[in-house]
Order: C-alpha cells, then structure tokens, then sequence
C-alpha cells in the first residue's frame, strides 16, 4: 500500500494551517506597534463593532471556549484596553467594554487590514478571489461548527 492519503502535500488541513500561522505572522509587526497579540487584535475588533459584549458572545465569535478567552481578557484589562463587569440582570454573566485606551486604538488600527491585503494582492490574487475565498472558508467553518453542534448536542 502506498499510502498517498499520509503525504503532507495531500493534506487539505495542511494549506488551512500554514496560510493561518503565515497570515498571523504578517500581522504580528503591526500589532507589536500597538503593543497587542493577534488574539487580542480579535477581541478588539469585535468590541470596535459592538461594545458592552459577553464573554459568552465573544467565545462564541471567535470560536473559543470561555476558559481560553477569559485569561487573554483578563490580560487585556490590566493593559488597560477593557473592563470587565457582572451584569446586573445576571451574576453569572461578564461585560466586556472598551476603555478609553482601546477606542483610541481603533485609529491606529484602522490601515492594518488594507496593509494586509494589498501585499497579498500585489502577489498572485485579486481581490475577488480573495472575497471568493473568504465565502468559501465561512461555509467550511459553518460545516464544521455544526457538525461540532451535532456531536456535543
């Protein structure tokens, strides 16, 4: 038996996998200007759009079980980039808000996305077949997070 099936260049995993840990090392330069990670970068960006959020609802955003999030906020507050809160309607739930400083860095923020994607651009893709490529990663992680569902439920 040959076992094409084991050769890493066969792999569908292995492409998801580099093009992730290469996508985040692009970004890491700028986010060291901010002085953040790219966990902490995602937060932010969710926060940006939608302030006063759950813990739960940021987990579930980023696709992240609570006792993961919870230390990268708890790092995040003492930054000074958050405050966590138990909400008045529910004890057991935690608010997230933006402080003062994690507005202010929405601006700074703001060109690293058109940074990204114009060195990718200038490479070997249009932007279309960026936009392309992103509906078709939001339906494989949609799969895969209802098949996630179906086997935890």
């Amino acid at each position: 038996m040959a076992y094409d099936q084991l050769k890493l260049e066969n792999q569908l995993c292995f492409p998801f996998y580099a093009a992730s840990r290469l996508i985040t090392r692009e970004y890491q330069p700028y986010l060291d200007k901010l002085g953040i990670t790219y966990p902490q970068y995602l937060v932010l960006l969710i926060l940006w759009e939608t302030e006063g959020v759950s813990v739960n609802a940021i987990s579930g955003k980023l696709l992240l079980n609570t006792n993961t999030v919870t230390p990268l906020l708890k790092r995040m507050e003492k930054q000074g980039l958050i405050t966590r809160t138990r909400s008045g309607n529910d004890e057991r739930k935690v608010i997230v808000n933006l402080t003062a400083s994690g507005k202010k860095m929405k601006r700074s923020a703001a060109s690293i996305p058109e940074k990204l994607a114009a060195g990718i651009f200038s490479v070997e893709m249009t932007v279309d077949d960026l936009l392309k490529l992103k509906v078709h990663l939001n339906s494989i992680i949609g799969y895969l997070t209802r098949k996630e569902r179906t086997i935890i439920g």
